[in-house]
């Protein structure tokens, strides 16, 4: 037997002790501290996603049109180049037979390359007007522009019609948009043209203050005066025709090379440029055109560098969001899978063992021995001992007490009911003081439970009932929250319900069952000779046992009319203490039993089906479910609202089905399902976490004590034939 202690107790300290000030604040645990990295870090990503595909911060507002009495007329009248950096405005045309090409809104990774293919295949250049949005996701776009030649020029960040914005929001606007730039290309550019804008004579009193503005930060302002109206897609003739200018003169034309689809823009600019090439027109930058120095400017240093991190974070996002929308589309076939099968094969369980005549075999009347483990249990072994003498099946009753230290042997014994006896032991843990009780035991029918479940008079029957059939091995119990008044017990007990009992009859007709409840179960003595007894390799016993007891050929089933009454903790430190316990325990239990993969007979049958099947519903599919809150959060902020809202709706709606058969099964009331919503939101999230730090203790190694919850004696004997928990008797308290 083991003798190492895995419920040490703590040493007690007085309220008003000085060592407690003087002892060092205990500092957040790395194994709490990383899955909150995690999480903020995923958050972050999302946001910043959110934040470059014009989701965070999009202002999608056009001004109306208004007067245009305060725009210098030489403005109006002039030329597409805007120039007001030396506070006097001047305007500028472009020489004759000189085409500047611009292309707005991009670069776009369909129809950029295509644009630059052809103007390649012309020997062609031209000015593209990008959004820092898409430089920041299309970065090799930006490099390609300029190392062919072209020049590039800002558009904004996301393209918000800059006369409705405040001088910060213009200033944040080219400082992303530069940052941009230079991360995608290492330079900066002094080119702007703005948002929705078209010809200089459409200047109007609110867009010029705007221009202004930005010459005094160093820019020239490029709008155009030859519109391909590409965008309305009015077929190649005829964006062919709006783009020609008449007589020879030189122009700054604008076309697009994102925003939709730009397929006529392509093939048009193919017949455009060689058309006009023909007649004596050249394609050139801006700059170029005009005989001026360069709009680019390199960049290094602090600037470079910060861009650089700018592109990668970025791109870290969008391969980030990417992962989770297949973290998404994963658990929603895993939830909507296994809500499926669990409402065909619940249905198709509850059909076999509820037909008329249905016998597991025949009618099992011998002994049994029930096993009750005990650890401090004073404040419910009362409850327990005494549901068990009330049984209508011949039984005994063996307490073992693993080294209790608050007289819960004590008070077994000073009851005196026939058929009790008590097992005294060194603290050695939940599977040595099994091991124990099953030594002990006088019969070949062993149930297992808790020190703090209480059982119906008709538990133990029920829950033997199966072994009439000599392949079972052992058998699930229904357990059932006792304490479920409190909201944290009330989504337990829909839990236990829905999830745990209705697992179980899917996986009883799968022949996997993965758990059999150590609050309620029972075994064949001989079937645990054979796999060697209850171990202590890991933390969830129950589960390491049904494993393997899978793996040795025994069949396990669920009963459902075995129905016992446990108390569920009654705060969340106990929830998460326990939730942990149950999760790192079944990843340990999972991975001791991975040779069973690639074993034949039993084992391979188990492993090859009942342990994907665990591993998805019961690790992989809780782990990835909370995305389904994520984006469900980030659709109600950054839209499509009523979309989101809808698809929530109707994954709450399939679960409220389930849970609602589960509760018709169970013959339980449907008020608990009032909480169900609110369980999904804040309940699941708990459990994300606790198991996010499983999978983090699993993976650095780390070794999980045992941790014992507190008990408060909160469920009694249950009413005779009630199947509802009443006060415990005897003048305790429940609290």
């Amino acid at each position: 037997m083991a003798t190492r202690s895995h419920r040490p107790e703590r040493a007690t300290r007085a309220p008003d002790d000085p060592g407690d000030r003087n002892r060092p604040r205990r500092r957040l645990p790395m194994r709490l501290l990383l899955p909150l990295l995690v999480l903020v870090a995923l958050m972050a990503m999302l946001m910043l996603r959110g934040y470059v595909h014009s989701e965070v911060l999009a202002d999608h507002r056009v001004g109306p049109p208004a007067a245009n009495d305060r725009v210098p007329k030489d403005i109006l009248e002039g030329g597409p180049v805007i120039d007001t950096r030396e506070g006097r405005p001047t305007s500028l045309d472009l020489p004759d037979r000189e085409l500047v090409l611009t292309f707005d809104d991009g670069p776009d990774p369909v129809w950029t390359p295509k644009v630059l293919d052809v103007l390649k295949k012309h020997d062609a250049h031209a000015v593209f007007f990008i959004t820092g949005t898409m430089a920041s996701r299309y970065p090799e776009l930006v490099q390609r522009m300029v190392d062919e030649g072209h020049e590039i020029g800002l558009h904004t960040f996301n393209h918000p019609d800059l006369a409705l914005q405040s001088k910060s929001r213009v200033d944040w606007e080219l400082s992303q948009n530069q940052l941009a730039l230079a991360g995608a290309a290492g330079i900066r550019t002094s080119l702007f043209r703005p948002p929705y804008s078209s010809f200089a004579q459409n200047m109007d009193n609110n867009s010029w203050p705007v221009t202004e503005y930005i010459g005094s930060k160093g820019y020239i302002t490029v709008v155009n005066d030859t519109d391909s109206e590409d965008w309305r897609r009015p077929g190649t003739e005829q964006i062919i025709r709006n783009a020609t200018p008449k007589n020879g003169d030189g122009a700054v034309v604008l076309m697009h090379d994102s925003g939709g689809d730009r397929s006529q823009t392509v093939a048009a600019l193919d017949r455009y440029v060689s058309g006009l090439q023909d007649k004596g027109y050249r394609f050139d930058t801006l700059t170029a055109a005009l005989n001026a120095p360069s709009a680019h400017t390199p960049v290094a240093g602090l600037e470079s560098l910060k861009g650089e991190a700018w592109v990668l974070l970025v791109q870290a996002s969008d391969e980030t969001t990417d992962v989770l929308v297949a973290g998404l589309a994963v658990v929603g076939v895993l939830v909507f899978g296994r809500l499926g099968l669990m409402l065909v094969l619940s249905v198709a369980h509850a059909r076999r063992v509820r037909r008329r005549g249905f016998r597991w075999g025949e009618t099992v009347t011998e002994p049994v021995s029930v096993l009750v483990p005990a650890y401090n249990e004073a404040k419910c072994i009362e409850q327990t001992v005494r549901s068990l003498v009330a049984s209508d099946h011949p039984i005994e009753v063996l307490v073992i007490d693993d080294g209790s230290s608050d007289g819960t042997a004590r008070i077994v014994e000073n009851l005196g009911l026939p058929g009790v006896r008590v097992v005294r032991q060194l603290n050695a843990g939940k599977p040595a003081a099994l091991n124990r009780g099953i030594a002990n035991a006088r019969y070949d029918l062993i149930v297992m439970m808790d020190g703090d479940t209480v059982f119906e008079p008709t538990t133990v029957r029920e829950l033997v009932q199966p072994f009439g059939d000599p392949r079972v091995g052992a058998v699930a119990g229904n357990a059932k929250v006792g304490n479920r008044d409190s909201l944290i017990g009330a989504w337990q007990h829909i839990e236990y319900v829905m999830g745990f009992n209705l697992d179980r009859r899917m996986y009883d007709v799968l022949r996997c069952m993965p758990t059999i409840p150590g609050a309620v179960g029972a075994f064949r003595r001989s079937a645990l000779e054979r796999v060697g007894g209850m171990s202590d390799d890991t933390l969830a016993e129950d589960t390491d046992i049904t494993m393997a007891l899978h793996r040795d050929g025994w069949h396990v089933v669920y009963a459902e009319k075995a129905v016992a009454w446990t108390e569920a903790p009654e705060s969340v430190q106990q929830l998460w203490s326990q939730r942990y316990r149950w999760s790192y325990g079944t990843m340990q239990a999972i991975w001791k039993h991975r040779r069973s993969l690639v074993d034949r007979g039993p084992s391979g049958r188990f492993g090859r089906v009942g342990l994907p099947l665990v591993s998805m519903f019961m690790v992989v599919a809780p782990l990835l479910a909370p995305l389904i809150d994520v984006f469900l959060l980030y659709g109600l902020v950054f839209g499509p609202t009523e979309k989101t809202i809808g698809a929530w709706l109707g994954v709450l709606a399939v679960q409220g089905v389930c849970a609602a058969y589960a509760f018709h099964l169970d013959k339980e009331r449907m008020t608990h399902l009032i909480s169900l919503p609110l369980q999904q939101i804040l309940y699941r999230q708990l459990m994300y976490v606790v198991l996010l730090q499983s999978w983090i203790t699993a993976l650095t190694g780390g070794r999980l004590r045992w941790q014992k919850l507190r008990r408060t004696g909160a469920v009694g004997l249950p009413g005779t034939g009630s199947g509802t928990p009443q006060q415990p008797v005897g003048g305790r308290s429940a609290r």
